[in-house]
Order: C-alpha cells, then structure tokens, then sequence
C-alpha cells in the first residue's frame, strides 16, 4: 500500500505497474462465476436436505444490513454535504422508469443462457442454473457428483494461487489510483474519502458487529477483523464483489464454515453489493 502510493506520486509515468493490479482483478473475475457455478452444483447434488433455514436467515440479514448502511450514508451525507462535478457522459444513463422494469431486467437475467450468464458474471443467471442443475442432478450416479466435486475443489485452488499474488495486486492497483488522480486524490477528493471511509468503517466496526453480538451473544471484534484483514482490503481496493467472490469464499473455508451454505450465500451476497458479508459468516 505504501509503496504503491509512493511510486504513484513520484513515478506516475511508469504506467506499466498498473497492470499488475488489472491482472489480479481480471483472474479473479474470469474465475468467480465459474466457481460459483461448479460450487453450487457440486453443494445441491450431494445434499440430500435443506439447509435448515440458514439461506433465508441470510437474506434476511443481508437486507437489513444493506439498508442500514444506506441509512448511514445519508446521514453522513446530510451532515457533510459535498459537490461533485461528474463527467458529461453520465448524463447518458438513465435510472429505471418504475418496479415493472426493475422486476422484468431481474426474470429476464435469471433465464439469460447459463453460458452467457458465466461468460458475463451474470451472477443472478449463474445462481439459478447451477440450482437448477444441481437439484437435477441429486439422482446421478455417485461418479458425476464426484465429478462436480473435484471440478469445485480444482477451482477452489486456483482460486487459492491467485490470491497468493494479492500483495502485487494491490500494490498496482494503489499505485495507479494515485498515479491517475495524482496529488488531488488526497487533497480535492479528501472530504469525500473521509465521508465514504468514515461511514465504512462505522459500519464495519460498530453498526455490524453490534448485530453480530446480538445475534451470536459473543465478542464479534475478533471474525470482524479478521474479516476486515483477509477479505475488507482487497474488496476496498478491488472495488468489486465479483473480484472478492473468491477471497470470501478461501475466507469461509479456512474458518471450517458449512460449504453447501456460503457456496451459494457468498454469490448471492455479491449480488446485492455485499451488504452485511461479515455479519453472513457468523450465522454461518
């Protein structure tokens, strides 16, 4: 981090260091829906029964976390009212004209061609088949669902040799946030990074683990910085769940988490930006 903001300003011509950083977040994208796809077959295939209610738990949690973060942000934006001056070109987007069409994008990408939909991190379409799919398959023979399964666990280590580059990563992701915005990023662009890391970190360390103690009666502060360390830094700097899928889910894994639960509580945790993923591993 200090390195990359270091060359960022002294050495903003070398371009090429950014790339490091394009590398890491494309592997980890090209790998995500794939890994959710196979994941989630592999999970519904060998289970047998529900998860116990555990998913809609999740959901639950998910929105509510979701819509607590937004309220906190317009609080903060209240007390701290800040002017943008955005670029001509977003004038070009247009939000949804009512519920009917928010609703018939959503069906439209849940049926979008499974091929397509991994192709694109359609990551709703992705979710459906490989649900879909994975049910179909509970009557296969054991050597398919063995099949599914060491595909899933294939992934599972790429997934793991990606991310033993994430250092490099987020070193050229640093250095070409800083390299590109300059010394402005710090300065004309401060009120605004103190607001948006103000009110993550308020929701990391206090709205989130004050429902994490609610609800598991324990210390939430160890998981939410351990969560913050492995998973928080990356998708800080990343800025993408789709990118993070993949760190969540080793995240899971190495603290012995129910696989069939985060295989697919993680992907659909993505899909709604990734509202309350610290509060998620806990019920998990």
């Amino acid at each position: 981090l200090i390195i990359g903001a270091v060359l960022g300003l002294a050495l903003p011509q070398f371009s090429a260091i950014a790339i490091l950083g394009s590398v890491f977040v494309g592997a980890l994208k090209a790998v995500a829906p794939l890994l959710v796809f196979f994941l989630v077959i592999s999970s519904l295939c060998h289970s047998g029964k529900s998860h116990g209610g555990v998913i809609r738990t999740v959901i639950v949690l998910y929105m509510f976390s979701t819509f607590l973060a937004a309220v906190i942000a317009v609080i903060a934006s209240m007390m701290f009212p800040i002017t943008l001056t955005l670029a001509e070109g977003a004038s070009d987007l247009a939000a949804p004209e009512g519920i009917v069409e928010v609703l018939s994008s959503l069906l439209l990408n849940m049926v979008s061609n499974p091929v397509q939909s991994i192709a694109s991190a359609n990551y709703i379409g992705v979710l459906v088949w490989a649900v879909l799919f994975g049910i179909g398959l509970r009557g296969a023979s054991e050597n398919t669902k063995n099949l599914f399964g060491e595909i899933s666990n294939g992934l599972a280590r790429v997934v793991t040799w990606i991310i033993s580059f994430a250092p490099f990563g987020i070193f050229g992701l640093v250095y070409d946030a800083v390299s590109t915005n300059g010394i402005e990023i710090f300065t004309e662009y401060g009120l605004l990074l103190a607001v948006l890391v103000g009110c993550m970190f308020f929701v990391a360390l206090v709205a989130y683990p004050i429902m994490i103690g609610v609800i598991a009666k324990t210390n939430p502060y160890p998981l939410v910085l351990r969560c913050l360390r492995e998973s928080g830094l990356t998708a800080f700097f990343t800025r993408s769940s789709a990118a993070n899928i993949p760190v969540n889910m080793t995240l899971c894994q190495k603290l012995h988490l129910n696989k069939d639960t985060y295989g697919v509580s993680i992907p659909l945790g993505a899909t709604i930006n990734m509202g309350g993923a610290a509060v998620t591993i806990t019920v998990m």
